[in-house]
């Protein structure tokens, strides 16, 4: 009897990873990350601890390093709340997409929902089909703890110092560069790749300080045409 092909051995008999080894490529990005924003946070007036607190509560990424100026500037607490709500948008249909596999208990789905971030969401999604859901949450406080470690670090450092910390914003392009990486290597298309390229080079010669937006539009209506199309052909008989 011939051996099984190793495309078919099921996902249980596959070896395991365990949650904390697969948040180190975000470790790698969010210690650093996080050390500047806590530093930063303390040099525009923020006690250390509030720059804790706010990684452990608002734990908003991009958000929380537009939240220095805005603080620094006497923005009303409202205004924030309001800014933060429009960058993290996205976030809602992160959390639609993992509505089948979300954890039963009510107080572990809330937190997984409030912890899913880019890279959470990009290490969860490439996670086996058959994966117990409190992994995922495990997934998300982990990274969480990588944040906040950062954070103190920055506003301990922060508190003690005086100079300014450069240099260190490559982190979080080197991360997305390892997530993006395995993405692709855990799907059996690389279309969503070329296609985000795709949509970010006729995004930016037109629109440059919105390139970003208009590259997100669209890649979800190539998204949807592509998936009409695969659906299409399912559906028709073939030729013969």
């Amino acid at each position: 009897m011939p051996a099984p092909s190793p495309n078919l051995v099921p996902q249980s008999q596959k070896p395991t990873v365990s949650a904390l080894a697969l948040t180190l490529p975000v470790a790698m990005g969010y210690i650093p990350l996080g050390t500047v924003f806590g530093f930063l946070f303390v040099q525009a007036g923020g006690a250390w601890w509030l720059a804790v607190a706010a990684s452990i509560f608002v734990y908003a990424g991009a958000a929380q390093y537009m939240m220095i100026p805005m603080l620094a500037a006497g923005m009303s607490v409202g205004s924030i709340a309001l800014a933060t709500a429009i960058v993290n948008m996205r976030h809602v249909f992160y959390g639609l997409s993992l509505l089948n596999k979300m954890p039963q208990n009510p107080f572990l789905k809330w937190y997984l929902i409030f912890g899913l971030t880019d890279e959470t969401y990009s290490l969860v999604t490439t996670m086996p089909q058959d994966c117990e859901p409190k992994k995922m949450v495990w997934v998300a406080l982990i990274n969480q703890g990588w944040w906040v470690l950062g954070t103190l670090m920055g506003a301990l450092i922060g508190v003690q110092a005086s100079s300014q910390l450069v240099g260190l914003d490559f982190a979080l392009v080197a991360l997305f560069c390892v997530l993006a990486v395995e993405q692709w290597r855990s799907r059996k298309s690389s279309a969503p790749l070329w296609v985000a390229l795709a949509s970010y080079a006729m995004a930016y010669p037109l629109l440059p300080s919105h390139a970003m937006v208009v590259a997100i539009g669209l890649s979800v209506a190539a998204a949807v045409f592509l998936q009409r199309k695969t659906q299409h052909k399912k559906e028709s008989p073939h030729d013969r």
